[in-house]
């Protein structure tokens, strides 16, 4: 069953709220929940955004247990938790799905097929809901933390083509999301031109995640043609979105 690919691939706007539990602690969970759902009923209203989820994950990430961190997000909020992983540990069978990365704009086989390899071995047996997702890191203006961890450079926004094909070879490869994320806290977000030219070439559902801070940008990304919208520095950084 797949239900949260289902929900993504049916639904026509949904939005996932990034969190990074090392830098959210689970006493301050019913703060930041607070939040989220501030957000998630403004965009319901002005944006008509009817999926929500929780998108749980860091680029480091290791002094947490996530077990623990999940189970206590799960007593306060009612929405799906999805796994966004940094590398093979960020694993834990008390979220709904995992989005298996594979990053797909660089040439660092550690995030190609390394930590997808090392993941496989936990996820055998497996009750989670397994999402393949091909991961392009897009130039946001500054050097984000995928760029530092994973040694890989970002597509800059100008080579519109290379996206394009990019993008094109994960849907090829057999990826059933493709994510365009212009790194944590980004300048510039993903441009339009970008989204409208990657959904008018690929057939699965749009992720865009990165630099998003105002409802207007929200709402021209998704008439763009995405799916999904992530937002997560917005949210630490508890951003006026009016």
């Amino acid at each position: 069953m797949h239900s949260i690919l289902n929900t993504i691939q049916l639904g026509e706007r949904s939005m996932a709220f990034l969190l990074d539990p090392e830098k959210t602690a689970i006493e301050d969970l019913i703060d930041v929940f607070e939040r989220v759902n501030k957000l998630r009923l403004l965009v319901q209203e002005k944006l008509e955004v009817t999926q929500f989820f929780i998108f749980v994950g860091g680029s480091t990430m290791l002094d947490v247990d996530l077990d623990l961190w999940i189970t206590a997000a799960k007593e306060i909020i009612k929405i799906p938790i999805v796994i966004f992983p940094g590398s093979h540990h960020q694993l834990s069978e008390n979220a709904d799905g995992l989005l298996f990365l594979n990053l797909i704009s660089g040439d660092n086989p550690d995030f190609l097929i390394g930590h997808q390899r090392l993941a496989a071995s936990h996820l055998k047996n497996t009750n989670l809901e397994i999402i393949p997702t091909g991961y392009l890191l897009i130039n946001g203006g500054h050097e984000s933390a995928v760029q530092r961890v994973s040694k890989t450079e970002p597509l800059l926004q100008e080579d519109i083509e290379q996206i394009v094909n990019t993008a094109f070879a994960g849907q090829l490869m057999g990826n059933t999301l493709i994510y365009l994320e212009a790194g944590s806290g980004a300048i510039t977000s993903v441009n339009e031109q970008i989204i409208e030219s990657v959904r008018n070439q690929i057939n699965i559902p749009l992720i865009v995640g990165g630099g998003l801070r105002s409802l207007q940008q929200l709402e021209s990304c998704y008439r763009a043609g995405a799916n999904l919208l992530v937002v997560g520095t917005a949210l630490e950084q508890n951003v006026n979105w009016n």
